[in-house]
């Protein structure tokens, strides 16, 4: 706009004082131009305005507005321990979800943690229904206590067998080493891993995780739990830094312990 309106505008090309007729024709344009820009600029400033009005409509906040909302103030108490709230995902929360490439999902967390907003190539927004690489589905934070996240990965980049169970994908140790780097954010080391357990909930099989890493990008320790449903390894991660470690560390096992697919 500013190449097409700036012969009009700037002091440079501005016409010399005169009565002639390209005066006249530079003044109309000027002022037709205004009265073109003022209803404009008030429907600009209605869209500004609109969808923070809207949002106050809706109890559960966007992705984006979320990350300034504690969770508590639209997550209903956990049945099983009201002093945290459960988030129970359905397919308005992700596009893998909407998609039905993952099964819902559940987990408690502190009221006052903060869902974080995930950045669009992460999300698997860009891929679905068919992705070829992990995405992240969702990931809430607290600065005090750290972070979790749950991460998607298609069954066939494990195994090429369909609808398969986590047992038939392989050990706790072979699933770790090829998931390991979506839980530290950058590498994995065996050496790294402390601890491994399977639980069973029902029909579904859970492999769970301790892990110290130093050198990780999520944090120095991280609590990981692994499941395998449909189509898709679901991979919950919670994870700290040694000052957040020492604080929650009990508060993450908690939140590690409820996740359910």
């Amino acid at each position: 706009m500013a190449s097409i309106f700036s012969p009009i505008f700037s002091a440079s090309n501005s016409p010399k004082p005169s009565h002639s007729p390209e005066r006249t024709f530079h003044q109309s344009n000027r002022k037709d131009f205004t009265r073109t820009l003022t209803p404009r600029r008030e429907i600009l400033k209605g869209l500004a305005i609109f969808p923070l009005t809207a949002s106050t409509l809706f109890k559960q906040p966007s992705s984006v507005e979320a990350k300034e909302v504690e969770v508590g103030s639209y997550l209903p108490p956990s049945s099983s321990d009201p002093s945290f709230v459960l988030f129970k995902a359905s397919p308005k929360d992700t596009p893998a979800l909407r998609a039905g490439n993952v099964q819902p999902y559940e987990f408690i967390l502190p009221p006052t943690w903060k869902q974080s907003r995930v950045a669009n190539i992460l999300s698997g927004n860009y891929c679905q229904p068919k992705c070829a690489e992990p995405w992240v589905e969702v990931k809430f934070e607290d600065e005090k206590q750290g972070k979790v996240q749950v991460v998607a990965s298609p069954l066939i980049r494990l195994t090429n067998k369909p609808n398969a169970t986590i047992e038939e994908i392989g050990s706790p140790e072979k699933l770790i080493a090829s998931l390991g780097p979506f839980v530290t954010g950058n590498s994995y080391d065996p050496d790294e891993l402390l601890e491994t357990s399977v639980e069973k909930v029902g029909d579904q099989t859970y492999y769970k995780y301790v892990l110290e890493t130093p050198f990780a990008l999520t944090g120095s320790h991280n609590l990981a739990k692994a499941t395998a449903k449909g189509n898709t390894v679901v991979l919950f991660v919670a994870s700290a830094n040694d000052k957040q470690w020492q604080a929650s560390q009990k508060v993450l096992k908690a939140m590690l312990d409820s996740f359910q697919v």
